[in-house]
């Protein structure tokens, strides 16, 4: 399987680093280093993120930090598709069943 983000996905992940980069510079590197070995991770088990209220929405929550990554699996694209990855402190678009 391999990742696909959406805009938002991307956006997000932008959003992180511009917040984190000027309080730590080291720690923003650190924080999207470790959000995306997590998103790795789904390549290899995509269904291991815990089902959503939304149908094929899943979550996982990343090793070591408090962000939330949340993802639909496309078994016929052969592709994750990363919807959004926030801080588990936000209000969240999804809830778990």
């Amino acid at each position: 399987m391999r990742l696909r983000f959406t805009r938002r996905a991307i956006q997000d992940l932008s959003a992180i680093g511009d917040y984190l980069r000027p309080r730590n510079p080291a720690g923003a590197a650190r924080v999207s280093t470790a959000i995306l070995d997590s998103m790795q991770i789904l390549t290899q088990f995509p269904n291991s993120g815990r089902l959503q209220d939304i149908e094929g929405v899943r979550k996982l929550v990343t090793r070591r930090y408090p962000y939330l990554i949340y993802y639909e699996v496309d078994n016929a694209a052969g592709e994750i598709v990363v919807i959004t990855s926030q801080h588990a402190a936000q209000e969240r678009d999804y809830s778990d069943l």
